[in-house]
């Protein structure tokens, strides 16, 4: 008589399960929220209003009065530093959410054309990635009108090309599966099998290459800040705070400290989370 094994069946873990096991993911998510939640908040929480000039106060080091310090101004450098992130994270969220778009439908387009198109699409992107991306926003922020919008649109409109690539690997893997074969064959619309078929089975891939982009998008931005093409005076951001810092970082240097050791944290968090959902969602990555 055959013997029953006595060895339990464990059962395999949900992508969110392996997730957790990531402290620095985990922990990185954490800084995220708060960091967000506290720089969205700004208008509400800061303790002064960010473009309040006192030279009374001015290039004053941390006290219990400011926290921070103040600037050559007299500006209290946490509720810049407060407002600074609202906007570096609103062009971090915008400009993705931009290359997201850009990158998806051209990677989808480009395996839906097939051939030829496909090829010279795809070549098109090559092409267009050994062009100096950062010279690309200056000179569209230098030529175009500088503000807000233009910054969204042109560190977005570089950021498109590794998602449009990935996207294009995916769904090319996608197409030729049974189940989306199965769905063409029962006469399903090109745009239901996209919204039913692939979206779905893209989202993970999407998530995770929007957590490792938002942290280029928001370098690109804080450098295009530092040669004073980023955001304007009186707004701020902690590009522009780490050029001004640089600027006087012997006489007060809490101005350059502060915003780098925020902006660093930031940038080291979205990696330390991007890594972690790749390596819980992404099958391959996480296969042994």
């Amino acid at each position: 008589m055959n013997e029953i094994s006595s060895t339990p069946i464990v059962a395999s873990e949900s992508g969110w399960q392996r997730f957790l096991k990531d402290r620095a993911a985990v922990w990185s998510a954490c800084f995220l929220l708060s960091i967000s939640a506290v720089c969205f908040l700004s208008p509400l929480i800061a303790p002064y209003p960010y473009m309040e000039q006192n030279l009374a106060s001015s290039a004053m080091a941390p006290s219990a009065a400011h926290w921070l310090g103040t600037d050559l101004l007299g500006r209290d450098v946490l509720s810049r530093l407060m407002q600074g992130g609202m906007i570096s994270l609103f062009v971090g969220l915008i400009a993705t959410t931009v290359a997201l778009l850009l990158g998806i439908c051209y990677g989808v387009l480009a395996v839906e054309m097939g051939g030829r198109a496909e090829d010279m699409m795809m070549r098109g992107v090559d092409i267009v990635s050994t062009l100096p991306l950062t010279l690309i926003v200056i000179l569209c922020t230098v030529v175009f009108k500088q503000s807000m919008t233009m910054i969204f649109l042109a560190v977005g409109g570089v950021s498109w090309l590794t998602m449009a690539r990935i996207i294009r690997n995916q769904t090319r893997e996608l197409r030729n599966s049974q189940f989306v074969q199965a769905a063409e064959a029962l006469g399903q619309s090109r745009f239901g099998i996209f919204r039913n078929h692939y979206l779905p089975n893209l989202a993970g891939t999407i998530a995770i290459c929007a957590t490792l982009t938002v942290p280029g998008v928001m370098l690109l931005e804080a450098f295009v800040s530092f040669l004073g093409l980023g955001v304007k005076a009186p707004m701020t951001s902690w590009g522009l705070m780490i050029k001004e810092g640089a600027d006087i970082m012997e006489e007060c240097p809490w101005l350059l400290i502060s915003p780098s050791v925020v902006f660093a944290l930031t940038l080291l968090s979205l990696n330390f989370l991007g890594d972690g959902l790749r390596d819980a969602f992404d099958p391959r990555s996480s296969r042994k």
